[in-house]
């Protein structure tokens, strides 16, 4: 071979050694781009886990999810039963609450002023709407939303009450998101047994059979056209209330003066 042709032999593998360099570099800015759009880790405002890109499908149905009937709970409520109500019907007030179970932002306000969100509700100054999420599935992966809002159907179905102590279990019982622990039925009903008289048999063949997980697919689907971009999210008659004043979740007092000023009561 010439030393012209070395050179040029030398220089044409150069050319592609640095092709596929860039090639490569651009395969990683995708995967890194993609990450970031979903990752539900960059906080709305510091405090609420965003909703990503792809937070179910285009029917509604988040993946997994069981493709047998639709079956509502007894006590459900709202539009087509997407939406769970704690308290007095004739409440003056109303409480929407939009949370999904494997978000650790909503633990910090229910373990934090969660208690005083329910004693208003408990005296009559509002009724909650809980309006519930699985996005966290589709950005983290695994099923643990679904799977929980799922077991908290059943548990509606047993009755409201049950289903806001259920609720509540959850939450003071919640899993690193990342490992997904609600996906693990046996989880969902062990943590049941904490809730006095929930775990029927037609309550543990519910978790166990998914029931009602197509109703978990349109209560998400309900979310995802909430215009809600992140959970926790909470407003008081429409009007969203800061409860991580500071980057920091409210205090029970702190919310409760919140209410009141909101609201003109004294």
């Amino acid at each position: 071979m010439s030393t012209n042709q070395q050179k040029q032999s030398a220089t044409s593998r150069l050319r592609e050694e640095r092709a596929r360099q860039v090639q490569a570099e651009k395969r990683r800015r995708r995967v890194v781009i993609g990450v970031s759009s979903v990752a539900v880790l960059a906080l709305v405002g510091g405090v609420a886990f965003a909703v990503g890109g792809s937070g179910s499908s285009s029917s509604g149905t988040p993946a997994g999810a069981a493709a047998g009937p639709l079956v509502v709970p007894a006590n459900a409520s709202g539009p087509d039963g997407t939406l769970v109500t704690y308290g007095k019907a004739d409440a003056p007030h109303t409480l929407k609450v939009y949370e999904d179970f494997r978000c650790p932002v909503c633990e910090k306000l229910e373990t934090g002023a969660g208690g005083t969100m329910q004693q208003l509700a408990d005296d009559g100054t509002y009724k909650i709407e809980y309006q519930l999420a699985t996005f966290l599935d589709n950005n983290l992966g695994g099923k643990g939303s679904k799977t929980a809002l799922n077991a908290a159907g059943a548990a509606l179905n047993e009755g409201v009450d049950k289903f806001k102590a259920f609720h509540d279990v959850l939450y003071a019982n919640q899993p690193d998101e990342r490992k997904d622990g609600f996906g693990d039925v046996n989880t969902l009903l062990d943590l049941a047994g904490q809730v006095p008289g929930l775990k029927t048999d037609a309550f543990v063949k519910a978790v166990k059979e998914g029931t009602y997980l197509p109703w978990a697919a349109k209560v998400s689907a309900a979310f995802d056209n909430s215009g809600v971009t992140g959970t926790p999210t909470v407003q008081l008659d429409g009007k969203q209330l800061n409860v991580f004043p500071g980057g920091q979740p409210i205090t029970g007092d702190a919310f409760k003066a919140l209410v009141q000023q909101t609201t003109g009561a004294k």
